[in-house]
Protein backbone atom coordinates (compact mmCIF):
# COMPACT_ATOMS: atom_id res chain seq x y z
CA UNK A 1 0.00 0.00 0.00
CA UNK A 2 1.38 3.37 -1.02
CA UNK A 3 1.58 6.22 1.44
CA UNK A 4 0.45 9.79 0.77
CA UNK A 5 3.46 11.42 2.42
CA UNK A 6 6.67 10.31 4.03
CA UNK A 7 5.48 11.37 7.48
CA UNK A 8 2.01 9.83 7.28
CA UNK A 9 0.98 6.24 7.75
CA UNK A 10 -2.47 4.77 7.38
CA UNK A 11 -3.40 2.06 9.83
CA UNK A 12 -6.41 -0.22 10.06
CA UNK A 13 -8.90 0.53 12.75
CA UNK A 14 -8.72 -1.83 15.68
CA UNK A 15 -11.91 -3.16 17.24
CA UNK A 16 -12.92 -1.43 20.45
CA UNK A 17 -11.72 -3.18 23.60
CA UNK A 18 -14.04 -5.40 25.56
CA UNK A 19 -16.26 -3.38 27.84
CA UNK A 20 -15.85 -0.17 25.83
CA UNK A 21 -18.40 2.52 26.50
CA UNK A 22 -18.47 3.87 22.91
CA UNK A 23 -22.22 3.30 22.47
CA UNK A 24 -22.80 4.99 25.80
CA UNK A 25 -20.72 7.97 24.70
CA UNK A 26 -22.73 8.29 21.49
CA UNK A 27 -25.96 8.11 23.48
CA UNK A 28 -24.71 10.71 25.96
CA UNK A 29 -23.70 12.97 23.06
CA UNK A 30 -27.17 12.83 21.59
CA UNK A 31 -28.79 13.48 24.95
CA UNK A 32 -26.42 16.39 25.56
CA UNK A 33 -27.46 17.88 22.22
CA UNK A 34 -31.14 17.57 23.14
CA UNK A 35 -30.47 19.05 26.60
CA UNK A 36 -29.04 22.18 25.02
CA UNK A 37 -31.32 25.04 26.07
CA UNK A 38 -31.47 26.65 22.64
CA UNK A 39 -32.17 23.36 20.91
CA UNK A 40 -34.83 22.32 23.41
CA UNK A 41 -36.60 25.67 23.18
CA UNK A 42 -36.50 25.70 19.39
CA UNK A 43 -37.73 22.12 19.08
CA UNK A 44 -40.54 22.79 21.54
CA UNK A 45 -41.81 25.84 19.64
CA UNK A 46 -41.45 24.08 16.31
CA UNK A 47 -43.23 21.01 17.68
CA UNK A 48 -46.19 23.17 18.72
CA UNK A 49 -46.48 24.59 15.20
CA UNK A 50 -46.18 21.14 13.62
CA UNK A 51 -48.91 19.86 15.93
CA UNK A 52 -51.14 22.81 15.04
CA UNK A 53 -50.48 22.17 11.35
CA UNK A 54 -51.66 18.58 11.76
CA UNK A 55 -54.72 19.11 13.93
CA UNK A 56 -55.43 22.79 13.28
CA UNK A 57 -58.36 22.24 10.94
CA UNK A 58 -59.92 19.78 13.44
CA UNK A 59 -59.71 21.98 16.52
CA UNK A 60 -60.64 25.26 14.79
CA UNK A 61 -63.78 26.48 16.63
CA UNK A 62 -65.36 27.93 13.47
CA UNK A 63 -65.17 27.76 9.71
CA UNK A 64 -62.41 30.29 8.88
CA UNK A 65 -64.45 31.67 5.99
CA UNK A 66 -67.83 31.75 7.77
CA UNK A 67 -69.27 35.23 8.33
CA UNK A 68 -71.25 36.17 11.44
CA UNK A 69 -72.88 39.11 13.16
CA UNK A 70 -69.92 39.48 15.55
CA UNK A 71 -68.30 42.17 13.45
CA UNK A 72 -64.82 43.41 14.40
CA UNK A 73 -65.01 42.05 17.94
CA UNK A 74 -61.96 42.21 20.19
CA UNK A 75 -60.69 38.99 21.81
CA UNK A 76 -63.26 37.38 24.11
CA UNK A 77 -64.24 33.94 25.38
CA UNK A 78 -66.45 33.46 22.33
CA UNK A 79 -63.71 34.49 19.89
CA UNK A 80 -60.33 34.11 21.58
CA UNK A 81 -58.48 36.17 18.97
CA UNK A 82 -61.36 38.38 17.93
CA UNK A 83 -63.13 38.65 14.58
CA UNK A 84 -62.71 40.42 11.27
CA UNK A 85 -64.79 43.13 9.65
CA UNK A 86 -67.14 40.47 8.30
CA UNK A 87 -67.32 38.47 11.55
CA UNK A 88 -64.83 35.73 10.60
CA UNK A 89 -63.02 34.07 13.50
CA UNK A 90 -59.29 34.95 13.41
CA UNK A 91 -58.20 32.02 15.60
CA UNK A 92 -59.76 29.58 13.12
CA UNK A 93 -57.99 31.31 10.24
CA UNK A 94 -54.68 31.13 12.11
CA UNK A 95 -55.04 27.43 12.95
CA UNK A 96 -56.09 26.39 9.46
CA UNK A 97 -53.41 28.55 7.83
CA UNK A 98 -50.52 27.03 9.77
CA UNK A 99 -50.46 23.90 7.63
CA UNK A 100 -49.89 25.73 4.36
CA UNK A 101 -47.05 27.81 5.80
CA UNK A 102 -45.15 24.78 7.12
CA UNK A 103 -45.74 22.71 3.98
CA UNK A 104 -44.29 25.42 1.77
CA UNK A 105 -41.41 26.18 4.17
CA UNK A 106 -40.21 22.65 4.79
CA UNK A 107 -40.82 21.37 1.26
CA UNK A 108 -38.82 24.24 -0.22
CA UNK A 109 -36.14 23.79 2.45
CA UNK A 110 -35.72 20.08 1.75
CA UNK A 111 -35.60 20.45 -2.03
CA UNK A 112 -33.27 23.47 -2.02
CA UNK A 113 -30.93 21.91 0.56
CA UNK A 114 -30.75 18.65 -1.39
CA UNK A 115 -29.87 20.59 -4.55
CA UNK A 116 -27.25 22.69 -2.78
CA UNK A 117 -25.60 19.62 -1.22
CA UNK A 118 -25.63 17.68 -4.49
CA UNK A 119 -24.27 20.51 -6.61
CA UNK A 120 -21.99 22.20 -4.07
CA UNK A 121 -20.26 19.11 -2.69
CA UNK A 122 -19.93 17.54 -6.14
CA UNK A 123 -18.35 20.69 -7.57
CA UNK A 124 -15.94 21.07 -4.66
CA UNK A 125 -14.86 17.43 -4.50
CA UNK A 126 -14.50 16.59 -8.20
CA UNK A 127 -13.13 19.98 -9.36
CA UNK A 128 -11.99 20.36 -12.96
CA UNK A 129 -14.58 20.82 -15.73
CA UNK A 130 -17.36 19.57 -13.46
CA UNK A 131 -16.54 22.26 -10.92
CA UNK A 132 -16.48 24.98 -13.57
CA UNK A 133 -19.85 23.97 -15.06
CA UNK A 134 -21.61 23.62 -11.70
CA UNK A 135 -20.07 26.85 -10.41
CA UNK A 136 -21.26 28.68 -13.52
CA UNK A 137 -24.75 27.30 -12.95
CA UNK A 138 -24.68 28.47 -9.33
CA UNK A 139 -23.50 31.94 -10.35
CA UNK A 140 -26.36 32.25 -12.84
CA UNK A 141 -28.97 31.46 -10.18
CA UNK A 142 -27.23 33.75 -7.68
CA UNK A 143 -27.74 36.83 -9.85
CA UNK A 144 -31.37 36.04 -10.70
CA UNK A 145 -33.70 38.23 -8.58
CA UNK A 146 -35.55 35.51 -6.69
CA UNK A 147 -38.66 37.28 -5.43
CA UNK A 148 -39.59 39.05 -8.72
CA UNK A 149 -39.10 35.77 -10.60
CA UNK A 150 -41.30 33.90 -8.12
CA UNK A 151 -43.98 36.59 -8.40
CA UNK A 152 -43.92 36.38 -12.21
CA UNK A 153 -44.12 32.57 -12.26
CA UNK A 154 -46.88 32.27 -9.66
CA UNK A 155 -48.91 35.09 -11.22
CA UNK A 156 -49.52 32.88 -14.27
CA UNK A 157 -51.40 30.43 -12.04
CA UNK A 158 -53.13 32.24 -9.14
CA UNK A 159 -54.69 28.95 -8.03
CA UNK A 160 -51.30 27.20 -7.68
CA UNK A 161 -51.03 24.88 -4.70
CA UNK A 162 -48.50 24.81 -1.89
CA UNK A 163 -46.22 22.24 -3.54
CA UNK A 164 -45.98 24.27 -6.74
CA UNK A 165 -45.05 27.41 -4.83
CA UNK A 166 -42.53 25.45 -2.73
CA UNK A 167 -40.91 24.03 -5.86
CA UNK A 168 -40.60 27.47 -7.46
CA UNK A 169 -39.06 28.88 -4.28
CA UNK A 170 -36.59 25.99 -3.92
CA UNK A 171 -35.38 26.36 -7.53
CA UNK A 172 -34.35 29.95 -6.79
CA UNK A 173 -32.97 29.36 -3.27
CA UNK A 174 -30.32 26.64 -3.61
CA UNK A 175 -27.44 28.59 -5.19
CA UNK A 176 -26.12 30.40 -2.10
CA UNK A 177 -25.93 27.19 -0.06
CA UNK A 178 -24.21 25.40 -2.95
CA UNK A 179 -21.49 28.06 -3.13
CA UNK A 180 -20.80 27.86 0.60
CA UNK A 181 -20.69 24.05 0.54
CA UNK A 182 -18.37 24.08 -2.47
CA UNK A 183 -15.91 26.38 -0.69
CA UNK A 184 -15.93 24.25 2.46
CA UNK A 185 -15.56 21.03 0.47
CA UNK A 186 -12.49 22.44 -1.29
CA UNK A 187 -10.85 22.90 2.11
CA UNK A 188 -11.83 19.42 3.32
CA UNK A 189 -10.88 17.34 0.27
CA UNK A 190 -7.15 17.62 1.05
CA UNK A 191 -7.38 16.77 4.75
CA UNK A 192 -5.42 13.79 6.05
CA UNK A 193 -8.45 11.63 6.80
CA UNK A 194 -9.84 12.16 3.28
CA UNK A 195 -6.50 11.27 1.69
CA UNK A 196 -6.30 8.24 3.96
CA UNK A 197 -9.75 7.08 2.84
CA UNK A 198 -8.72 7.41 -0.79
CA UNK A 199 -5.50 5.48 -0.13
CA UNK A 200 -7.45 2.56 1.32
CA UNK A 201 -9.43 2.31 -1.93
CA UNK A 202 -12.71 3.80 -0.72
CA UNK A 203 -15.13 4.77 -3.48
CA UNK A 204 -15.84 8.42 -4.20
CA UNK A 205 -19.42 8.27 -2.93
CA UNK A 206 -18.31 6.68 0.35
CA UNK A 207 -15.60 9.29 0.89
CA UNK A 208 -18.15 12.05 0.33
CA UNK A 209 -20.85 10.49 2.53
CA UNK A 210 -18.68 9.31 5.44
CA UNK A 211 -15.72 11.70 5.40
CA UNK A 212 -16.96 15.01 3.92
CA UNK A 213 -20.65 15.33 4.79
CA UNK A 214 -20.26 14.74 8.58
CA UNK A 215 -18.10 17.87 8.72
CA UNK A 216 -20.65 19.90 6.77
CA UNK A 217 -23.52 19.27 9.19
CA UNK A 218 -23.60 22.76 10.64
CA UNK A 219 -23.43 24.43 7.22
CA UNK A 220 -26.15 22.18 5.80
CA UNK A 221 -28.35 22.85 8.84
CA UNK A 222 -27.78 26.59 8.50
CA UNK A 223 -28.62 26.43 4.79
CA UNK A 224 -31.80 24.48 5.52
CA UNK A 225 -32.93 26.91 8.22
CA UNK A 226 -32.24 29.91 6.04
CA UNK A 227 -34.15 28.40 3.13
CA UNK A 228 -37.15 27.53 5.31
CA UNK A 229 -37.28 31.07 6.69
CA UNK A 230 -36.95 32.49 3.18
CA UNK A 231 -39.69 30.18 1.87
CA UNK A 232 -42.05 31.08 4.72
CA UNK A 233 -41.52 34.80 4.21
CA UNK A 234 -41.88 34.43 0.43
CA UNK A 235 -45.13 32.49 0.78
CA UNK A 236 -46.49 35.10 3.16
CA UNK A 237 -45.34 37.91 0.85
CA UNK A 238 -47.07 36.33 -2.16
CA UNK A 239 -50.30 36.07 -0.20
CA UNK A 240 -49.94 39.53 1.31
CA UNK A 241 -49.61 41.24 -2.07
CA UNK A 242 -52.42 39.13 -3.53
CA UNK A 243 -50.37 37.12 -6.05
CA UNK A 244 -51.09 33.73 -4.49
CA UNK A 245 -54.55 32.27 -4.00
CA UNK A 246 -56.09 34.54 -1.34
CA UNK A 247 -58.95 32.10 -0.77
CA UNK A 248 -56.44 29.60 0.62
CA UNK A 249 -55.83 30.46 4.26
CA UNK A 250 -52.35 31.03 5.59
CA UNK A 251 -50.74 33.71 7.74
CA UNK A 252 -50.09 35.90 4.71
CA UNK A 253 -53.75 35.74 3.68
CA UNK A 254 -54.77 36.99 7.13
CA UNK A 255 -52.40 39.94 6.77
CA UNK A 256 -53.71 40.59 3.24
CA UNK A 257 -57.31 40.96 4.38
CA UNK A 258 -56.24 42.94 7.45
CA UNK A 259 -54.35 45.43 5.27
CA UNK A 260 -57.11 45.66 2.65
CA UNK A 261 -59.74 46.36 5.31
CA UNK A 262 -57.53 48.92 7.13
CA UNK A 263 -57.27 46.99 10.37
CA UNK A 264 -54.51 49.26 11.62
CA UNK A 265 -56.57 52.41 11.04
CA UNK A 266 -59.55 50.80 12.75
CA UNK A 267 -57.43 49.86 15.77
CA UNK A 268 -58.08 46.14 15.24
CA UNK A 269 -54.66 45.02 16.43
CA UNK A 270 -55.92 41.48 17.03
CA UNK A 271 -56.39 41.07 13.28
CA UNK A 272 -52.69 41.27 12.34
CA UNK A 273 -50.65 40.90 15.55
CA UNK A 274 -51.26 37.13 16.08
CA UNK A 275 -50.14 36.28 12.53
CA UNK A 276 -47.06 38.47 12.91
CA UNK A 277 -46.18 36.81 16.22
CA UNK A 278 -46.50 33.36 14.65
CA UNK A 279 -44.10 34.34 11.88
CA UNK A 280 -41.60 35.69 14.41
CA UNK A 281 -41.90 32.63 16.68
CA UNK A 282 -41.38 30.19 13.81
CA UNK A 283 -38.28 32.05 12.66
CA UNK A 284 -36.98 32.16 16.23
CA UNK A 285 -37.53 28.42 16.71
CA UNK A 286 -35.64 27.52 13.54
CA UNK A 287 -32.79 29.86 14.44
CA UNK A 288 -32.48 28.39 17.95
CA UNK A 289 -32.30 24.88 16.52
CA UNK A 290 -29.59 26.02 14.14
CA UNK A 291 -27.60 27.61 16.99
CA UNK A 292 -27.88 24.40 19.00
CA UNK A 293 -26.63 22.26 16.12
CA UNK A 294 -23.75 24.64 15.50
CA UNK A 295 -22.69 24.54 19.15
CA UNK A 296 -22.81 20.74 19.15
CA UNK A 297 -20.83 20.33 15.93
CA UNK A 298 -18.36 23.22 16.19
CA UNK A 299 -15.77 22.55 18.92
CA UNK A 300 -14.92 26.24 19.17
CA UNK A 301 -18.40 26.94 20.50
CA UNK A 302 -18.44 24.17 23.06
CA UNK A 303 -17.25 24.34 26.63
CA UNK A 304 -14.16 22.19 27.05
CA UNK A 305 -15.06 18.67 28.06
CA UNK A 306 -18.82 19.21 27.92
CA UNK A 307 -19.39 16.65 25.19
CA UNK A 308 -16.21 14.56 25.44
CA UNK A 309 -16.02 14.04 29.18
CA UNK A 310 -12.24 14.10 28.97
CA UNK A 311 -11.50 17.70 29.89
CA UNK A 312 -10.68 18.71 26.31
CA UNK A 313 -12.49 19.21 23.06
CA UNK A 314 -11.94 16.62 20.36
CA UNK A 315 -13.12 17.30 16.82
CA UNK A 316 -14.68 14.39 14.98
CA UNK A 317 -13.23 14.70 11.49
CA UNK A 318 -13.86 11.42 9.75
CA UNK A 319 -14.17 7.67 9.99
CA UNK A 320 -10.78 6.72 8.54
CA UNK A 321 -8.07 6.66 11.25
CA UNK A 322 -4.82 8.51 10.53
CA UNK A 323 -1.65 8.27 12.61
CA UNK A 324 1.27 10.64 12.16
CA UNK A 325 4.70 9.05 12.52
CA UNK A 326 7.07 10.74 14.96
CA UNK A 327 10.53 11.97 13.99
CA UNK A 328 13.66 11.04 15.83
CA UNK A 329 13.73 12.49 19.28
CA UNK A 330 10.00 11.97 19.78
CA UNK A 331 8.96 15.18 18.05
CA UNK A 332 6.26 15.43 15.44
CA UNK A 333 7.22 16.91 12.07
Amino acid sequence: MTTQASDTAVVAAEPPPVGTDAPARVSRGRLTFLRNGKTATGLTILGVFVLLAIIGSWIAPYDPSAMSNDILQSPSWKHLLGTTQTGEDILSQLLVGTRGVLIVGFTAGIIATALSVLIGVTAGFLSGVTDELLSALSNIFLVIPALPLIIIITSFDPDAGDFFIATVISVTAWAWGARVLRAQTLSLRRRDYVEAAKATGESTWRVIVFEILPNLTAIIASSFVGTVVFAVLTEITLSFIGVANISHWNWGTILFWAQNNQALALGAWWWFVPAGLCIALLGTALSLINFGIDEFVNPRLRTAGRHTGAGRVRMRTGFTPVVRAEQKGGKRP
